[in-house]
């Protein structure tokens, strides 16, 4: 039976990136596979230059995400008075100068980064081929002790809780039949809205009122661009009811990823 890694990501300030059209980049209501393959590969302590490790580690990523709790959207406006001698750090690790006349600088830099606050989503993935490195128990220990800090999207979008759950509640490394099953044994967060919103890829069984759509959330690691797309089943589920409402006959739970799946049902249109 295929294995799993349950993922729980949760901050008061989160992007998932999406495609960016202009100097705005907008934000998808998932999290895309370069998001995560960069969250895995800090805590691995991957570095950029090792494009090599970090497009295997891509190309290995088959992952279900749940959103457990929508949050707010909100648009932070940033503003830098830049002048000519200014260098700031870039993401390929070297320090950037500015050019152009003292005319250019007589104003602020603007720009506006949009988030969504206090969102919080489950995500189940596993590796193919499953036998190469890093395994699960490999990712599994980095994020219990990872070697850079982690963050989901942006740096200021700090984790507020572990992103691997206690272990006593044996749902770090799961046994199921598939991604929905997997997602299935990490219950919804707390506070979380009454429908659920899954994205599976187009491969998993489909559903009578799956939405399926593309999205390019693939980096090419060597060129470090984003392109090419895939699709995905975007699916509503109704949230499930708590232990305590089902009722003593209802709350003997099965240990198997079947029965869980059940628990999650998908909503009516």
């Amino acid at each position: 039976m295929p294995r799993f890694l349950l993922l729980r990501l949760e901050a008061p300030l989160v992007a998932f990136g999406g495609e960016v059209v202009d100097a705005r980049g907008v934000l998808a209501e998932f999290p895309g596979a370069s998001l995560l393959t960069g969250l895995l590969a800090n805590a691995l302590g991957t570095r950029r230059g090792e494009t090599d490790r970090l497009q295997a580690l891509q190309d290995r990523l088959v992952y279900a995400a749940r959103i457990d709790r929508a949050g707010t959207r909100i648009t932070d406006f940033q503003t830098a008075q830049l002048g000519k001698d200014d260098r700031g750090w870039t993401t390929r690790g070297r320090p950037e100068g500015r050019a152009g006349g003292a005319g250019s600088y007589a104003g602020p830099h603007l720009r506006r980064r949009d988030y969504d606050g206090d969102l919080s989503c489950a995500v189940a993935l596993r590796l193919a081929p499953a036998e190469a490195p890093p395994s699960l128990e490999d990712l599994r220990d980095a994020l219990l002790r990872p070697a850079r800090p982690l963050f989901l999207g942006r740096k200021p979008c700090l984790p507020s809780r572990p992103l691997l759950e206690p272990e006593n509640t044996g749902h770090r490394i799961v046994e199921a039949d598939d991604l929905l099953a997997a997602l299935s044994l990490l219950p919804p967060a707390e506070d979380s809205d009454r429908t659920l919103r899954v994205m599976l890829p187009e491969s998993e069984p489909a559903a009578p009122r799956d939405e399926v759509r593309p999205v390019t959330d693939a980096r090419n690691w060597r060129s470090g661009v984003h392109g090419g797309h895939r699709l995905v089943r975007v699916r509503t589920l109704a949230r499930p009811e708590e232990p305590a409402k089902r009722g003593a006959a209802k709350g003997s739970a099965k240990g198997s990823a079947k029965g869980s799946a059940k628990g999650l049902a998908e909503r009516p249109a």
